[in-house]
């Protein structure tokens, strides 16, 4: 299923159904008086948030949501009768805005939630309702009022509680493959993820969810690449877990150029909780390994973990000190400045 994160929609309420005008009629009655019912109520359009989907793919091929009329009243008070409401399903984690001034309506991050979008219109009033001791016979009748009309942006941010950065072929996907169940396309050039990818990770009879983001390259919050379209789910991750090729030639650049794009960003990403993380060291011998991680550990205050995907080499603990940062993080007593990470002498 192809991803996709942002759609543009239009929406319109139904519009009331008019008030009827009516007297009745019948031999046995002689002033039968004014019988007209008050029209139906126009269908609204609601958004709710559901589990199962992952994508807004469904409004890429339909954009335009609109409901129905109430239908009119009619004699002997009837009253017509309401339309029905159109209900836009959406993933967990999907923003509404209103297009025209770019605020927004609503942040759908829960199962169950709905937002009314757009509210139906009240259904008229007849005659009827306008009959009094001094005015037996009214004419009078209301029109129903009219529907409300909007653009709308619906944008996807996917809730996950961990995203992966780092430059392409940085070994983001092999990771998610090796630790969770997920199944991303990995190969040996740069950009093969051209969509987020989640996978749940199980590690000592705890859970949490990992986002692999597509690649960032320098530029990217100006839209340079790929990255620039995914930076937004950055925002719904508690904890980032930033990897840099221990083949590259400067590790300390590799690491400073997504830094950078996190701050260039902005919207508190470049805050976030940050867990970096040496990828691919089973192609260097100690001595280097040892070198870049002391050059990365002198400007990231924090030894980085060094992992192997391709071997499993420090995996595990890799996956344990990302569950132990989401715990601390709950409790509210996570401190990254004094977090001291060494697995060159740690067991995996």
């Amino acid at each position: 299923m192809q991803f996709i994160d942002r759609v543009k929609i239009y929406i319109e309420s139904g519009a009331g159904g008019n008030g009827c005008l009516s007297f009745r009629r019948a031999r046995n009655v002689p002033r039968g008086g004014p019988d007209g019912g008050n029209g139906g109520r126009g269908g609204s359009v609601i958004a709710e948030c559901v589990e199962g989907l992952n994508t807004l793919i469904d409004y890429r091929y339909k954009q335009h949501f609109k409901s129905k009329r109430g239908h009119n009243g009619e004699g002997s008070n009837k009253t017509g009768a309401d339309s029905e409401d159109i209900i836009l399903f959406v993933p967990i984690g999907t923003q509404i805005i209103n297009s025209d001034d770019n605020s927004l309506i609503a942040d759908l991050t829960n199962a169950g939630e709905k937002v009314i979008l757009a509210e139906g219109g009240r259904g008229g009033i007849g005659n009827a309702s306008f009959k009094s001791s001094t005015n037996r016979a009214p004419r009078r009748t209301e029109p129903g009022e009219s529907g409300i009309s909007a653009n709308l942006v619906l944008q996807l941010k996917l809730l996950a509680d961990v995203g992966l950065v780092g430059l392409p072929n940085a070994g983001k996907s092999t990771l998610l493959s090796v630790s969770s169940r997920a199944r991303p396309k990995i190969s040996d050039y740069p950009f093969t993820t051209l969509s987020p990818q989640l996978g749940v990770v199980e590690i000592d009879d705890k859970e949490f969810v990992i986002a692999d983001l597509p690649g960032l390259i320098q530029g990217a919050h100006k839209g340079t690449g790929l990255g620039g379209q995914f930076l937004g789910h950055v925002e719904r991750c508690n904890v980032i877990l930033h990897l840099i090729d221990c083949t590259a030639e400067n590790v300390a650049e590799s690491y400073q150029t997504i830094r950078d794009e996190l701050s260039a960003y902005g919207h508190g990403v470049n805050k976030k909780i940050e867990l970096v993380c040496l990828a691919k060291v089973d192609a260097l011998d100690h001595l280097n390994l040892q070198k870049k991680s002391d050059e990365l550990a002198s400007i990231t205050g924090q030894r980085p973990i060094l992992i192997s995907s391709a071997t499993g080499k420090g995996v595990k603990t890799l996956l344990r000190n990302v569950s132990d940062l989401l715990l601390k993080e709950d409790e509210g007593v996570t401190d990254t400045v004094n977090m001291t990470y060494d697995p060159l002498v740690r067991p995996a």
